[in-house]
């Protein structure tokens, strides 16, 4: 196929891209509970002629072409408990939204689907689509991995996108990530204080859970401070703490909630003790307890170099050599690598995979929120990139390895 052609039908595929977009933006869901956004997208493909299957919990997969070698692209499909500030008329009204453009890459993989599906007779082998749930709890990937995503047809390789925005870079630019590491290892965890409630004028006569989980707090940032090396990117992150409802009552509890990365395993694990040394010993100081939950968690995103060395010669021909870059080149830019996880790095240990990156907001044209804002926004013109690109290096994988 010419790449002119490809790049033709999915100009012609725009508004409905956009159209695709637009309503998971709108209906916005979380986690697992993705009954709107897995109804509409089973929809879409049904109507392409694509017979879609449930993968786990409510995942969805489906394949385009013929048995020979496959190739699997992945989507996610969740979005995050944020309520939305932006005053886009398809705004989600719901108290979720889609801050961290999995609504792009899900409306993404439907064009690609129905470009695929369109010159499905010449493919050489298969194209599996992956549409995710519950990446932002570092849950959905894993759970369609159990139910087999990755089988029936065996997966021999995968590429997935995401969008970036407020980044510096051209609308419609390729990141190839370097071979090797380029997302960590990621975990999250709760950390439940057990106090002694009392009268907020008699602070003596109990325990004061909030006090206790301050100093674990800060305790916790000497991890970073004092434990690892600079060398050894980690970074770990309180983003919640709860406790008490009223200005004169000590509560008997309080609750925090983190997440820790490592781009290397030992150090994740390092920071995995650590932490629940650094809770319970700080708690038992104060005359309390501590107990430390961990939860999901993904490992380092891993991306293969044979990938890589396809995705920049054949983007590079798709798209031109200005708007396909390969991390090396964007030395000391935010977007050579991602402090950022990702759960599809649970498939690039099992199969050779690949993660790219998709500019879709530049600063000067005032996308300027950050990924997990309430007001961040994505540049609609880069949906068809990210759809082409889909489709051309699928089809290309294919052709070289047939």
């Amino acid at each position: 196929m010419q790449k002119e052609t490809l790049i033709q039908e999915a100009r012609s595929l725009e508004q409905r891209c956009i159209e695709d977009r637009r309503y998971l933006h709108a209906h916005a869901e979380t986690g697992f509970d993705l009954h709107e956004t897995y109804a509409y997208i089973w929809k879409q493909l049904t109507e392409m002629g694509i017979e879609p299957m449930k993968c786990g919990r409510c995942g969805i997969s489906c394949t385009i072409g013929k048995p020979g070698r496959t190739f699997l692209l992945r989507a996610d499909m969740d979005a995050l408990p944020i309520r939305e500030e932006t005053n886009h008329p398809f705004a989600c009204q719901t108290g979720s939204m889609h801050a961290c453009g999995h609504d792009m890459h899900a409306a993404m993989l439907l064009t690609a689907a129905r470009l695929l599906k369109k010159h499905e007779n010449a493919l050489p082998g298969t194209v599996k689509l992956m549409f995710q749930p519950a990446e932002e709890p570092l849950e959905g990937a894993r759970d369609m991995i159990d139910a087999g995503v990755l089988e029936n047809p065996r997966v021999d390789a995968a590429l997935m996108f995401h969008v970036m925005t407020a980044q510096t870079i051209p609308v419609g630019t390729v990141i190839i990530s370097a071979p090797g590491v380029s997302a960590p290892a990621a975990g999250t965890f709760s950390i439940h204080v057990q106090g002694k409630g009392s009268h907020g004028a008699m602070p003596h006569t109990g325990v004061d859970p909030i006090s206790v989980a301050a100093h674990i707090l800060i305790a916790l940032q000497e991890i970073n401070a004092r434990e690892i090396a600079p060398s050894d990117h980690a970074a770990l992150t309180i983003c919640s703490l709860q406790a008490g409802i009223t200005a004169n009552v000590i509560p008997d509890t309080a609750l925090l909630r983190g997440n820790f990365r490592a781009f290397a395993d030992d150090t994740f694990e390092f920071i995995r003790q650590r932490v629940e040394e650094i809770a319970t010993a700080t708690a038992q100081v104060f005359r309390a307890e501590a107990q430390v939950e961990f939860h999901a968690h993904a490992p380092t995103l891993i991306n293969n170099a044979e990938l890589a060395a396809l995705a920049e010669k054949q983007l590079t021909a798709l798209l031109g050599s200005d708007k396909v870059f390969n991390a090396a080149k964007l030395a000391g830019s935010s977007a050579s690598r991602s402090s950022g996880s990702e759960d599809f790095a649970a498939v690039s240990h099992r199969v050779p995979s690949l993660m790219l990156a998709l500019a879709a907001g530049h600063p000067d044209e005032g996308y300027v929120h950050p990924l997990h804002h309430p007001g961040v926004d994505f540049d609609e013109r880069a949906l068809i990139t990210g759809s082409a690109a889909y489709a051309w290096l699928a089809m290309q994988w294919l052709e070289e390895n047939k």
